[in-house]
């Protein structure tokens, strides 16, 4: 059964950092895995995925700011955010697919797999 345990978030002054982490178990395989938020009243959105072949793929708005690193032995995803924005004030979730990002790329995504959310609070 798959699992994803999410840490981090919490409330941060615009321009500072938070550390968003996703562990995940019960895969068999590789997998897809990502970060996504939703705002109340608004879709859900992909923030950033990383893909079975390495590939990562960035949402333009935190092109620049957010950088995403996977540790494989450890089947982690961390999420370093920085330069935080009020407009980043999100719940974030932890989201997988088994193989390559297919769910992860739809709009909203569509992902099988998703982790409770943590919630990142960004005041101005």
């Amino acid at each position: 059964q798959v699992h994803l345990e999410e840490s981090g978030g919490g409330s941060v002054q615009a321009g500072g950092s938070l550390t968003l982490s996703c562990v995940a178990s019960g895969f068999s395989g590789t997998a897809c895995m990502g970060w996504f938020r939703q705002a109340p009243g608004k879709e859900r959105e992909a923030v950033v995925t990383f893909d079975t072949d390495g590939t990562t793929r960035y949402a333009d708005s935190v092109k620049g700011r957010f950088i995403i690193s996977e540790d494989n032995v450890k089947n982690s995803l961390t999420l370093q955010m920085n330069r935080l924005k009020p407009e980043d004030t999100s719940m974030y979730y932890c989201g997988a697919e088994a193989v390559y990002c297919l769910a992860a790329l739809r709009s909203p995504p569509d992902m099988p797999y998703w982790g409770e959310g943590t919630l990142v609070t960004v005041s101005s």
